[in-house]
């Protein structure tokens, strides 16, 4: 089951679009598992070795933390590959992540 999750995960987060942001919460709903969110960080967490070009990066916890970026090899990858998108971060936190947010459950709408 574990595995099917994590795909199913990976399968949403390939569809944020580039300079939006959404978070581990999000994620968890849109796929019926609302108290899953920690799930869905494992399957980022996991998600380098599944498949590099999984934006991993654009999954953020519910205030806009970038709470998973010691999984990027370095701390300031993370970071980096959000301001590349245009997205300003300051103290590990997304700046105006009310206005990037992306919810796939109005989004993708089941």
């Amino acid at each position: 089951m574990e595995e099917s999750f994590f795909v199913r995960v990976y399968e949403v987060v390939k569809k944020i679009p580039y300079g939006r942001v959404t978070s581990y919460g999000a994620v968890a709903r849109y796929l019926g598992a609302a108290g899953s969110s920690r799930m869905v960080g494992w399957a980022m967490n996991n998600s380098h070795s599944y498949d590099p070009s999984i934006p991993a990066h654009r999954v953020v916890n519910r205030k806009g933390m970038l709470t998973g970026k010691h999984h990027f090899g370095s701390p300031d990858i993370m970071q980096q590959l959000l301001e590349n998108e245009g997205i300003e971060v300051v103290d590990d936190c997304v700046k105006n992540f009310s206005g990037i947010f992306w919810d796939p459950s109005v989004e993708l709408r089941i």
